[in-house]
């Protein structure tokens, strides 16, 4: 039997740029408390949110992401042609084909692979699981991993269940080669029983036939996901750092998807993090940028000083389906 000649890629991989844009308008939460009946108070105190980032009407998802590349590009000191994949995560992106990863790789001068991935606020860490096995297999020198929402354009602003949370912003990252490991195996899964915990209030083809009472947008059931992400969540992120050969005591920065305050505290204590950590709470400014939301955290804590580049970083994104993908990575 003929076998293959096949050439392999490199050991390892590693994050070579980081780029990140927000919504141009901050929101306070006195923006948005009417038509939800609440306050600044019972917000703050829940979610830990003082402000969400909101892009302009006019400006779209691959605005986002198309800004946060660029300067992710910069910071790796390639340009779009050197980039042999582009993948985009993003629930937000309002066509269903074509995708917005050949929109945005043809913006960036990439003729390479394209491809969008829909896990919600888990999508980063499986753009980044997906990229570094696309390095290390050979299929390519340089993956551009985007996480962007609008999230503005899918909200019901009198919903008390999501809306008042959610945010518009981008962030990606340059996926190249590495002489040593930079990026952790990646742990993750999904459990599918709880897929309507986080859903479109209703499907495109109620829609069509009229069945629906008004646009979809985002709905939750709050309880029901605050408790499978505050508990179920530090096992996953617990056996990405075993996956990883360090312990506990390795991590310099937990970056998490940025849901809420509460869920974020519950996980530090569950993993058992040690005071040292530096952990990521954009979400305080930002609010719940869904796929961006890991990157931000991020850009946040390296610009406040909090972290730095070669720091080893445990980030974990989870969310609709419910999926969920974690990994520990080296700072760029």
């Amino acid at each position: 039997m003929t076998t293959l000649n096949i050439s392999r890629g490199p050991e390892f991989s590693r994050i070579a740029g980081l780029g990140v844009a927000r919504g141009e308008n901050a929101v306070p939460n006195e923006d948005i408390i009417e038509p939800i009946n609440s306050s600044d108070e019972w917000i703050r105190k829940m979610t830990g949110i003082a402000t969400r980032v909101r892009a302009n009407a006019d400006t779209s998802v691959i605005d986002l992401a198309e800004s946060a590349s660029r300067d992710a590009l910069a910071a790796a000191g390639i340009d779009g042609g050197d980039v042999d994949a582009v993948i985009l995560s993003t629930i937000t992106y309002p066509h269903m084909t074509p995708g917005g990863a050949p929109v945005l790789a043809d913006r960036l001068g990439s003729t390479g692979a394209a491809f969008d991935i829909s896990a919600a606020c888990a999508g980063y860490c499986y753009g980044i699981g997906q990229a570094d096995a696309l390095v290390r297999s050979g299929s390519a020198r340089n993956v551009l991993v985007v996480g962007a929402e609008k999230m503005s354009d899918f909200v019901d602003p009198a919903d008390r269940t999501i809306s008042y949370l959610l945010g518009d912003a981008a962030g990606a990252v340059v996926i190249s080669a590495s002489d040593e490991p930079r990026i952790g195996p990646t742990v993750w899964g999904s459990d599918g029983s709880g897929a309507q915990l986080i859903r479109q209030t209703s499907s495109w083809l109620e829609v069509r036939d009229g069945e629906a009472e008004a646009f979809p947008t985002l709905y939750q059931e709050g309880p029901s996901v605050f408790k499978w992400a505050s508990f179920k969540m530090a096992p996953v992120a617990l056996q990405a750092i075993e996956a990883a050969g360090v312990t506990p005591d390795d991590i310099t920065a937990f970056i998490p998807h940025q849901a809420n305050i509460r869920i974020i505290d519950q996980m530090v204590k569950q993993i058992g993090l040690p005071k040292h950590v530096a952990v990521g709470r954009d979400i305080v400014d930002s609010g719940n940028t869904s796929a961006a939301s890991i990157p931000l955290a991020t850009e946040r804590l390296i610009r406040d000083g909090k972290a730095a580049s070669g720091d080893l970083a445990l980030q974990i994104g989870f969310g609709a389906g419910l999926v969920y993908a974690a990994q520990v990575v080296v700072l760029p």
